[in-house]
Formats: structure tokens, C-alpha cells, sequence
């Protein structure tokens, strides 16, 4: 059975190269285009991971990360969150890993840097 993600991006460009190098990597992939379309999709499915952008318009990544931790997904298994954007500052990483993302990826990205951050949250 293949991994799932949801890559959550509000710009379209994005979201086509991730669903490319995730599809390589035998992924199935969903899309949300901010961070509600998002937390309605977790509401109803449980992927195993979500690639998530920092700035959005309707909700932002970290706002979606808010919502998404009070989210109750029972016995299973929370969905691992990598942080994927521009932001770098060393403020903006830690703010994302306290509000509970599990690892942070930059813009922009290649199969090798995503394949590694996969890796390293346990999902590829």
C-alpha cells in the first residue's frame, strides 16, 4: 500500500512539482489550495503526511497547524507535518517545530531534499 500526502499550497506551480517528485516516489497525492480546504480534507482523511506552505491566503499554514493539532485522530497515528517555504529565519523554524511541525523544508525544492526530509520524519 502507498504512502499518502496532502500538499497544502496555495500556488498551483507548487503543488504540480511537489505532486511530480511525490508520484515518483510512489506517494498518492491530494492537493488543498490553503489551509481550510486542508483541515476539511484531515477531517475526512488521514494521510500520511502533509507538505505545508507557511503563507496562504483564507488560513495559514501555522493557523491550519493550530486547528490540525486539536484535531482527534483516535489510536492511529497522527499525519507527520513538513513545513515547506520561503521563510528561513531561525525564528519562523522554531516557531513551526514548537507549534508542531515535525520538520522544514525550503523553497525551493528538489526530489532529493524532499526524499530526505521524508526520511527523516519516518514516512519515505
Amino acid at each position: 500500500m502507498s504512502k499518502s500526502c496532502l500538499v497544502v499550497d496555495d500556488s498551483k506551480v507548487i503543488r504540480k512539482v511537489a505532486r511530480h517528485i511525490l508520484e515518483s516516489m510512489s506517494f498518492a497525492v491530494d492537493e488543498a489550495a490553503d489551509g481550510q480546504e486542508a483541515l476539511t480534507f484531515c477531517r475526512a482523511n488521514r494521510p500520511d503526511v502533509i507538505l505545508l506552505d507557511w503563507n496562504m491566503p483564507v488560513m495559514s499554514g501555522m493557523e491550519f497547524l493550530g486547528a490540525f493539532n486539536d484535531l482527534d485522530y483516535g489510536r492511529e497515528e497522527r499525519p507527520r507535518v513538513v513545513f515547506c517555504t520561503t521563510e528561513n529565519s531561525i525564528d519562523h523554524i522554531r516557531a513551526a517545530i514548537e507549534a508542531g511541525a515535525d520538520e522544514y523544508v525550503m523553497k525551493p525544492f528538489d526530489r532529493e531534499t524532499l526524499e530526505g526530509k521524508l526520511q527523516l520524519v519516518g514516512v519515505a
